[in-house]
């Protein structure tokens, strides 16, 4: 029986990975690192979240952009400390961006709350040690677009403060969301041409979501190899955004597509962030976190991918 058309691209990959296993496996000794973006969690205190990931092997975290105003968010030193305690590193910051800090909007002060935001999140970021900042070009839970120049609108205004991703040795990542979500940028090929409308060295790298290309992309693996260097985080959900090994998501070919480009070096997290489906998850954020289902989604979440981990490197 031939093969079907994904399976010819998942066997490339394959075949990629074992020449590597074979050739170079110097280059397969270090793992992956595993990080976890907490906002979805909900109302939970970090202290609660960091001992969690503790417990699940997790040395990183990508923490909730949660600096809506000057008065709001985590705080830098209270935060080290928490994470401190537990073992934890910031990987980066997961920048929220609705209908409020729209980069895109046609509306002025959202806009103007966004470069606001931005200039918070950034410090930030910096301040506790992260090396990345999640941007989403236009509102989530926003699908229907504002017009034809939302595109434009959105790289003009991130432009007023890519500046100071350089001078905060932070990395703006440009988050490709699927189409029911976001009015535009919903494949990796998007968030190039995105990048490089920005046209600024401050705004050079991608944060993938396997659950937004499960949507968007012809193949996940594909598309991650095409992200090349620029590739900096990926969120991971099963196909039902669930925990990993809840749904029929081919991980297996996610690691090695991640092996044969490199990514098991500093600065690259695999970062899970299993959200539930639904067409807008920002409400989550708020939600009343569920002790017991959550240890149990970031157990079996990590446990899974190390599992198949080891699996495929043969030890």
């Amino acid at each position: 029986m031939s093969l079907q058309a994904y399976e010819i691209k998942n066997e490339k990959i394959r075949e990629a990975f074992e020449a590597l296993k074979k050739n170079d496996p110097k280059r397969l000794e270090r793992r992956l690192s595993l990080s976890w973006s907490n906002w979805g969690f909900g109302m939970e205190t970090l202290a609660d979240t960091a001992k969690r990931l503790q417990q699940a092997g997790i040395e990183f975290i990508e923490l909730h952009g949660n600096h809506y105003g000057p008065d709001l968010g985590y705080r830098k030193d209270e935060t080290l400390d928490i994470l401190g305690a537990h073992g934890i590193k910031v990987a980066g910051t997961c920048g929220m961006f609705s209908a409020d800090n729209d980069l895109s909007s046609n509306r002025a002060f959202q806009r103007q709350a966004a470069v606001d935001y931005l200039k918070r999140e950034i410090e930030f970021t910096a301040s506790v040690g992260g090396s990345y900042l999640l941007v989403v070009p236009g509102a989530v839970g926003r699908p229907g677009k504002y017009d034809e120049m939302e595109l434009a609108r959105s790289a003009e205004t991130l432009r007023l403060v890519a500046d100071l991703f350089v001078a905060h040795g932070v990395k703006a990542a440009i988050e490709p969301i699927r189409s029911a979500e976001t009015s535009f940028v919903h494949t990796i090929a998007d968030a190039e041409a995105y990048i490089n409308a920005v046209n600024h060295p401050g705004v050079q790298h991608i944060n993938a979501d396997v659950y937004h290309m499960q949507s968007e992309e012809s193949h996940i693996g594909e598309a991650l190899l095409a992200a090349g260097d620029r590739l900096i985080n990926l969120h991971m959900a099963d196909s039902n955004r669930g925990a990993l090994g809840d749904g029929s998501l081919d991980l297996d070919t996610v690691i090695m597509a991640l092996y044969v480009l490199g990514f098991n070096r500093d600065g690259r997290y695999v970062t899970p962030e299993p959200l539930g489906p639904g067409g807008d998850p920002y409400p989550a954020m708020y939600g009343k976190p569920d002790k017991a289902a959550l240890d149990r989604m970031v157990l079996r979440t990590a446990s899974y991918f190390r599992e198949r981990e080891e699996a495929l490197l043969g030890r």
